[in-house]
């Protein structure tokens, strides 16, 4: 630390009250290394157990239209001549 008058000039090592090592870094590179390979387990796990071509079910068919609410008409009704 070397003052000149009323300022103070430090190295950055004495800013910051101690060494500066990179173990942040190193921790945040092996978490994600970690958490790369367990969703590369999970979504090969995934593929090699679903099944390789399902017959579609009708009764789960979602291209029926929703069911209107009870006393409203669902289209508009046609003029009568």
């Amino acid at each position: 630390m070397i003052r000149h008058g009323e300022e103070v000039e430090m190295t950055g090592q004495e800013a910051s009250g101690g060494q500066k090592r990179n173990i942040v870094r190193y921790v945040l590179m092996v978490s994600l290394g970690l958490a790369i390979i367990a969703l590369s387990i999970i979504w090969i796990t995934g593929a090699a157990n679903a099944p390789d071509n399902p017959e579609p079910n009708p009764a789960e068919a979602v291209s029926d239209p929703a069911l209107a609410p009870a006393g409203t008409d669902t289209a508009p009704a046609a003029p009568q001549n």
